[in-house]
């Protein structure tokens, strides 16, 4: 409950602030990646997201650029985000804690255009809770495994007892069907239409990506390929009726 909280939290400040004419006077397109873990294995739910420099203006059908320096002020974001996120949450019926703090942080930075960006967020997309080079022993029943300090970008180890590092692992498991990886504004899957404006106006071209080959079906004696020519059923009609 609260994972969908957050990303719509996030989604919606986003969003509001690209639509703010001071800021873009434009429709955004956004894609967030949820990640509930820090470098060293510690809970830490949060969202990255990568935001286009751009937005589309329906009413006039344009493409509005980014102005200045940079896209939204991190602060505003955190002030919003922050007040959006604790509002959904008590509508959802939690309680907040009463030691949350006042002051939130929304890191914002450039990571590159096209390719860059992406390559940026895979990094969150197919790497998982801890890689195994990353454990370095086991012994007496505790875990030792090696992890990036990013402050300093040093290697460092920690240490924990069996049960505790399987629960470090285990707690960042999502919920059955939760998709930790979500599209809006003018990259979500049913705004295609809009994507086709935003690529003519920018005069992208897509390359259609070459069809995939079909596996061959060998000749069991000679193990040439074999051309399909029809399929039949198996001649035991009692067995698909029960089936």
């Amino acid at each position: 409950m609260v994972y969908a909280c957050l990303f719509a939290a996030v989604s919606s400040t986003l969003r509001d602030f690209g639509l703010n004419p001071e800021h873009l006077g434009a429709d955004i397109g956004m894609t967030a990646v949820l990640h509930t873990h820090s470098r060293c294995l510690d809970y830490h739910p949060h969202l990255h997201v990568v935001v286009p420099g751009g937005g589309v203006d329906r009413a006039k059908r344009q493409w509005r650029r980014l102005k200045g320096r940079y896209l939204f002020n991190g602060r505003a974001l955190a002030s919003v985000f922050r007040a959006r996120l604790l509002a959904a949450v008590r509508a959802a019926g939690l309680a907040i804690p009463a030691n949350t703090p006042p002051r939130w942080v929304v890191h914002c930075k450039s990571v590159g255009k096209g390719l860059p960006a992406l390559q940026y967020l895979s990094r969150y997309l197919y790497r998982g809770v801890i890689a195994e080079q990353n454990i370095v022993a086991e012994r007496d029943g505790r875990v030792t495994f090696t992890y990036l300090e990013g402050t300093t970008g040093k290697t460092r180890y920690r240490t924990l007892n069996g049960a505790d590092f399987l629960w470090r692992v285990l707690q960042h498991v999502l919920p059955k069907g939760f998709r930790r990886v979500r599209d809006y504004g003018f990259l979500h899957g049913n705004a295609r239409k809009r994507l086709r404006l935003v690529q003519l106006v920018l005069r992208v071209l897509i390359e259609s990506a070459a069809p995939r080959p079909r596996p061959a079906f060998k000749c069991p004696a000679c193990r040439a390929p074999m051309r399909i020519v029809g399929f039949l059923r198996p001649a035991w009609p009692s067995a698909w009726q029960s089936g």
